[in-house]
């Protein structure tokens, strides 16, 4: 494991990171940041960067779950909602890297491309067959409604005596 610095200063917006997990003998490309190397101006992430973890909110509500993925920059066509197994969730795309013009000169590398796949496993109550799915503004929004929790019927017994 090493640590390297390009200089004395401190530059909180420097590309120079330290990576605990360097020298590590297992694949840890899900944490892999863009770094500068020698033989170009930078080093592009790999197809399993820091957006393989796409960030993703889940919400209950009384009537659905709701579900709401940030995928900036992807088109509807690129993104699948699926479901397996019978109650898991999966959402999953890619975000493909701009081309890179040889005579173009690259100072920072911060948006991320590649695959990203995520899984939820639904409560038995969730409604697999009316799920809906819609993008707007970058946004992912997987609705999954409820099934209507009846309530147990109550019925008085009276009592003798």
């Amino acid at each position: 494991m090493s640590i390297t610095r390009r200089s004395n200063t401190f530059d909180p917006f420097s590309l120079d990171l330290w990576d605990p997990f360097d020298g590590f003998p297992f694949n840890h490309s899900l944490l892999s940041f863009p770094r500068p190397s020698s033989s170009s101006s930078l080093s592009f992430p790999s197809d399993t960067s820091a957006f393989a973890a796409a960030r993703i909110d889940w919400r209950e509500t009384p009537e659905a779950h709701v579900f709401k993925a940030d995928l900036p920059g992807i088109k509807k066509e690129e993104v699948k909602v699926e479901v397996e197994e019978g109650n898991v969730l999966q959402i999953s795309g890619e975000r493909t890297r701009e081309n890179e013009e040889k005579n173009d000169t690259w100072h920072r590398v911060e948006r991320s491309s590649g695959k990203f796949l995520r899984r939820f496993r639904l409560p038995e109550n969730a409604k697999m067959d009316q799920i809906k799915a819609a993008m707007e503004n970058g946004v992912l929004t997987v609705t999954v409604p409820k099934e209507e929790v009846k309530k147990p019927e109550v019925k008085s017994i009276e009592i003798s005596g």
